[in-house]
């Protein structure tokens, strides 16, 4: 991921995630859309990823999974 000012570094855990780097926000796995911190509710400790929301964390668990593309 690029450096970009304000992009905090996560290690999603389950139910949780560990801040790596300090930031306000992160970037969403399918959309690229911001997601500040206070607003994060959907990541996936498998994969490492964070969503935006539930229709994005379902894409991303399916295109994982090879059934879609």
């Amino acid at each position: 991921m690029a450096d970009i000012q304000g992009l905090a570094v996560l290690h999603y855990d389950t139910p949780h995630f560990d801040i790596l780097r300090p930031g306000q926000f992160v970037m969403c796995a399918v959309s690229g859309a911001r997601i500040d911190l206070d607003d994060l509710k959907y990541w996936s400790a498998e994969f490492q990823e964070a969503y935006r929301g539930p229709e994005e964390a379902t894409r991303s668990f399916l295109k994982h999974r090879g059934l879609i593309s």
